[in-house]
């Protein structure tokens, strides 16, 4: 870890970061390959984790020689990701780190690739919740021309909160996203999918185990106490 730095603003990613999308995306996509003889793997997820969609799904149709376009494969994936995407619950942590920034004024933003239409799924059961951010940037948003690990979406997320770029801490769980922060000039914590081989990822400011692990005072952030049973789960 770099030596700490006070920031004012914090973005997070939302699938694996804030809400447990990253097994329905897994279990979807090895349906749909599974129809057509192939096999999706993590080395396959690796590389798609964290990117628009399209592009994502273009990728893995030429990678495993699926005889179908980027798009067909995800409108096959998407009636099988409503349905589980309506079950997402909470990563550990993350609702308590959020609304302890909430309670002590720091603002802070969602930055996720997902479009608006699959963001409404996700978030539907935590309406309150997600209505706490100061932003929300969505990777079909039309400031957002690039997607990650192009920093657009991280750069338009600190407009919206005021703040510039270097008063702003990134929590992400990919490669691309890791990649992104860094390239808008932003501190970055990873709380990397363990799935995911470690050398994909580029270096992160710190890398924790889950948000449970988070210490805004090092931060320079209100200090956060965890619950006894979050303690407990550590």
């Amino acid at each position: 870890m770099l030596a700490p730095i006070e920031v004012t603003h914090v973005i997070f990613d939302m699938d694996g970061v804030l809400l447990d999308t990253e097994p329905h995306y897994t279990a979807a996509s090895t349906e749909v390959c599974r129809r057509y003889g192939r096999e999706f793997t993590y080395a396959h997820k690796s590389r798609m984790l964290g990117r628009r969609a399209l592009a994502a799904a273009d990728w893995l149709v030429a990678e495993l020689g699926l005889p179908l376009t980027g798009e067909a494969f995800l409108l096959e994936r998407e009636p099988i990701l409503d349905a589980l995407f309506a079950t997402a619950g909470p990563m550990p942590g993350a609702f308590e780190l959020t609304a302890h920034l909430s309670a002590g004024g720091v603002p802070h933003a969602v930055a996720s690739s997902s479009s608006r239409r699959n963001f409404a799924i996700k978030t539907a059961a935590h309406a309150d919740w997600f209505a706490r951010f100061n932003a929300v940037v969505l990777g079909d948003d039309p400031e957002v021309h690039e997607g990650k690990p192009a920093p657009d979406i991280f750069l338009v997320a600190a407009r919206r909160l005021g703040a510039p770029p270097e008063a702003c801490l990134v929590v992400e769980d990919s490669p691309a996203g890791v990649a992104a922060a860094r390239a808008a000039g932003m501190r970055v914590v990873c709380v990397p999918d363990h799935n995911i081989e470690a050398a994909l990822f580029p270096p992160a400011d710190e890398v924790l185990p889950s948000l449970l692990a988070f210490r805004p005072e090092a931060w320079g952030l209100p200090p956060f106490r965890l619950s006894a049973a979050a303690e407990a789960g550590r």
